[in-house]
């Protein structure tokens, strides 16, 4: 098999048109489309938004968000943390590595991970060795998020 890359995506009508294939796939709330509409200024802005291609098909998407330490309530030490959103792999190309790829990109920045799963990926996550947060019902509002602890850090306490 080939070498899984990863990239990061342009926001350009080109990603757009590639989002939209998705969608027909996709449940509703995975749609990463109306993010990107809302994010295309330019081509080269930064861009929250990764892929990995086999041949010139975007297969496997994720958004990835940077929050700052002042915002952390989940970690302990406070620091800044990544938000993963929105996994999303085409169902030919699941089970080919791809999502794990997304995710170890993710867990290269050496920064904690909050996500928020899918329905029934629940085994996904755990085998990528996220794990629930502890509930609070202020915080989280109604999501049952997971996280992944990089060495040194540890989840705040509620």
């Amino acid at each position: 098999m080939n070498r899984i890359k990863v990239e990061k995506l342009l926001i350009n009508f080109k990603t757009l048109e590639k989002f939209k294939y998705f969608k027909e796939y996709g449940n509703q709330e995975l749609s990463m489309l109306e993010d990107l509409e809302s994010n295309m200024v330019e081509n080269d802005s930064d861009s929250p938004f990764y892929g990995i291609y086999f041949g010139d098909n975007l297969v496997a998407r994720m958004s990835l968000y940077t929050v700052k330490a002042k915002y952390d309530q989940y970690f302990e030490p406070p620091q800044d943390y990544l938000t993963l959103w929105k996994l999303e792999v085409l169902p030919d190309y699941q089970g080919k590595g791809y999502g794990k790829a997304l995710v170890d990109f993710a867990k290269s920045y050496n920064l904690p991970i909050k996500t928020n799963p899918r329905i029934n990926s629940h085994g996904f996550w755990e085998k990528m060795d996220f794990q629930k947060a502890h509930y609070d019902m202020e915080r989280d509002l109604g999501e049952n998020p997971l996280i992944w602890l990089p060495e040194g850090v540890e989840e705040q306490e509620n």
